[in-house]
């Protein structure tokens, strides 16, 4: 059998930042490493140091090259100027696969995937929610508009390929039952990364790390933290790592309750850094797709608690007693409380780690993501002839 040409990959999205840009880090080592020619094109106004590091440990794997253009969050009429510029350098790049990632990057790629299409180019337009759009509820006007667009836009879609079996669920509950092929691939973690991180001597007792927004919780955790000490009468210790933009009022909040001595507030740093500096990680959102924090904790052997949102119970088991009602501090607490009283908390809890890896590998996730984009290409074939 003649082996299968390499593809040449271009990932659109709009934030590198969080779970979406490791996600495509993630597929990029694969990918690259398989023989195919990756690309990136994103937003040039977000991200920071930190974020400008990630992308030079890609940029050498990027055959197709990176590109940064300005993005803006909301609609707005500048971004028919962004797409005209995407379109021109995209068409440049004649790649086999335009993959959105997000709303805005899904919107990018299907769009001028289907323009490319008119043209008589062959691309096959690959969409990837991670959650963005359905966090948006179909009772607001707002949440209608852009639920509307989700569904419009499966008209220039070849593939759709979810996180997890939640955010299937959700598309199908908010959008409808998808009309292109779709697919759950579970975001994984590099073998590098299934291996413990040791603690350091003076590693705090619990750690929250993410981005510092509402939606992540950051509020539900320093409330937890005060409530789980007054459960278990002594004094404890806690790290915020992250950045983002509701951080000042964290910041303010902690001082407020007089935590400034036992809770410490750092920048963003990479995930296995974060890990050696507290015993039990707590991820307390009220809304997420998969998040990678939750993968990157149990391949590092770390224990874990988190909020019942998102795929996180499909990682931890949906009658996991590791798992707490969404922006409920009371709940959140009485588990932080188990997991720094019990011994046997940890192995109690935590799925066993052959079982994880088996499922929550990059390896596994780039070669489903393949196999999806070809059965995508093969499909715009038989369309096309």
């Amino acid at each position: 059998m003649r082996p299968l040409p390499p593809l040449r990959i271009l990932h659109c999205f709009r934030n590198p930042i969080g779970g979406i840009f490791r996600h495509v880090r993630d597929l990029v080592e694969e990918h690259s490493a398989a023989g195919h020619q990756i690309g990136i094109l994103c937003d040039s106004s977000t991200g920071g140091a930190y974020e400008d590091a990630l992308f030079e440990t890609i940029r050498p794997k990027l055959a197709l090259g990176l590109t940064r253009l300005p993005m803006r969050r909301a609609i707005s009429p500048s971004d028919m100027i962004a797409l005209a510029k995407s379109y021109r350098h995209i068409k440049s790049l004649q790649p086999d696969v335009l993959h959105g990632h997000g709303a805005k990057g899904g919107a990018v790629a299907r769009t001028i995937g289907s323009v490319l299409r008119v043209n008589r180019y062959r691309v096959a337009r690959v969409y990837s929610p991670h959650g963005g759009s359905l966090h948006f509820a179909r009772s607001s006007p707002t949440g209608q508009i852009i639920l509307r667009l989700e569904r419009f836009q499966e008209n220039f879609c070849d593939a759709i390929a979810f996180v997890c079996d939640y955010e299937r669920r959700t598309y199908e509950a908010k959008v409808g039952t998808p009309r292109p092929h779709s697919q759950v691939i579970y975001n994984g973690i590099n073998e590098a990364e299934f291996a413990p991180v040791s603690l350091e001597p003076q590693a705090a007792d619990f750690l929250f790390i993410g981005m510092m927004r509402d939606m992540k919780g950051p509020d539900v955790f320093i409330d937890a933290f005060l409530r789980t000490e007054r459960r278990i009468g002594r004094p404890l210790t806690a790290m915020m790592i992250g950045d983002g933009p509701d951080e000042d009022k964290y910041r303010a909040m902690i001082s407020e309750l007089g935590l400034d001595r036992r809770m410490q507030m750092l920048p963003a740093m990479p995930a296995r850094k974060a890990f050696a500096l507290a015993t039990t990680i707590v991820v307390p959102s009220r809304a997420e797709a998969m998040p990678y924090i939750v993968l990157e904790a149990l391949a590092a052997g770390k224990p874990v608690i988190a909020s019942r949102v998102g795929g996180i119970p499909e990682v931890l088991g949906e009658s996991s007693e590791a798992l707490a009602i969404p922006g409920d501090a009371q709940d959140l607490s009485s588990i932080m409380t188990a997991a720094a009283t019990q011994p046997d908390w940890r192995v109690r809890t935590m799925p066993k780690p052959s079982a994880f890896k088996s499922v929550f590998s990059a390896q596994v996730m780039a070669r489903d993501m393949l196999g999806l984009y070809r059965d995508a290409l093969q499909t715009d074939s038989k369309k096309s002839a």
